[in-house]
């Protein structure tokens, strides 16, 4: 498998513009723009889910889950933690735009497991000012997802929570095991 980290980010040939990774993006972008035909779908996840889930790079969601563009919502984050941020867009996501269900993704090795909330405190130093977020940080990831779970279960604003699941993605197998919410 090839991805974009093993991929040069620096010009071969000599008359090749030079740049930033996000001009790289921007040229990326044009060439998809170039082929781009509108799929003529609407903003509401053909298959009525939104899925919660870790921002680290090495999750391909859409490959992993055998999704399709326009099936479903993602919302991602540090750790995939159910924050105040999340359930709001969940709540959009139900109340606006028709899903259902809710799948929440952690993974094996997980930056968040080897922070603490001395983060926040660290960067209070070093800028001089506490940040109004908490780390989410975590020491076991089954445990996160069961807490996960249980905040999109008892939210007043969510519509829909009997359809929760959780599940931890091993970086390794690229396997999910799913966890028992008790």
């Amino acid at each position: 498998m090839t991805t974009s980290a093993s991929v040069p980010t620096e010009p071969e040939d000599a008359t090749a513009r030079p740049g930033t990774v996000t001009d790289r993006l921007v040229d990326a972008n044009e060439q998809y723009a170039a082929a781009f035909t509108d799929p003529g779908m609407d903003a509401r996840p053909v298959l009525r889910v939104a899925v919660v889930a870790c921002m680290d790079a090495r999750l391909d969601l859409h490959a992993a889950l055998g999704l399709e563009l326009g099936d479903c919502h993602t919302i991602r984050n540090a750790g995939g933690v159910v924050t105040d941020d999340v359930i709001r867009s969940l709540t959009i996501s139900q109340r606006a735009l028709g899903t259902r269900s809710v799948v929440l993704i952690h993974h094996t090795g997980c930056g968040l497991e080897s922070l603490t909330e001395e983060f926040r405190h660290d960067l209070e130093m070093e800028v001089g000012q506490r940040p109004a977020w908490a780390v989410e940080a975590f020491r076991d990831v089954e445990q996160d997802v069961r807490q996960s779970m249980q905040r999109v279960r008892t939210s007043p604003f969510l519509l829909h929570s009997d359809d929760v699941r959780g599940f931890v993605f091993d970086v390794k197998t690229g396997l999910l095991s799913e966890i028992d919410p008790t």
